[in-house]
């Protein structure tokens, strides 16, 4: 994850989808832990967000400043009597992940994720057409 060097429209769209690829990583990761009461650490799973940053300079691009845990969403709590993880009460502390959200922001990382490859599409046929004029 560090500074990378940007050159031009191909490296700008690999840029964009190393980073969507990782935010569809991670989306997955908070669907799949929507119902994880308690992790390796015994702490109820938090949804995760990628944090991305601009890599600076003229030409463009991003890259992935880190995955942090999102600590403004509460925490739900559900009446699960005999659940191992139930307070005196009965209730179970849930993850603080909402699938319509989720699903949500996954296709906006998809979408995004198409976006790019079709930037390196056109800059290919681009590529393939001037060589054809040249021949």
């Amino acid at each position: 994850m560090g500074v990378e060097r940007i050159s031009g429209p191909v490296d700008i769209a690999i840029s964009g989808l190393r980073v969507q690829a990782m935010r569809m990583n991670v989306i997955a990761t908070n669907i799949a832990n929507a119902n994880t009461t308690r992790t390796a650490s015994g702490q109820v799973y938090r949804r995760q967000d990628v944090q991305i940053k601009s890599t600076g300079g003229a030409q463009g691009g991003v890259t992935i400043a880190r995955v942090i845990e999102d600590q403004k969403g509460e925490m739900k709590k559900v009446l699960m009597a005999g659940h191992p993880d139930a307070d005196a009460a009965g209730y179970v502390q849930m993850p603080n992940i909402e699938l319509p959200t989720e699903m949500m922001h996954m296709v906006s990382a998809s979408r995004a994720y198409q976006a790019n490859a079709a930037v390196m599409k056109r800059y290919q046929d681009l590529m393939d057409t001037t060589l054809e004029l040249l021949r």
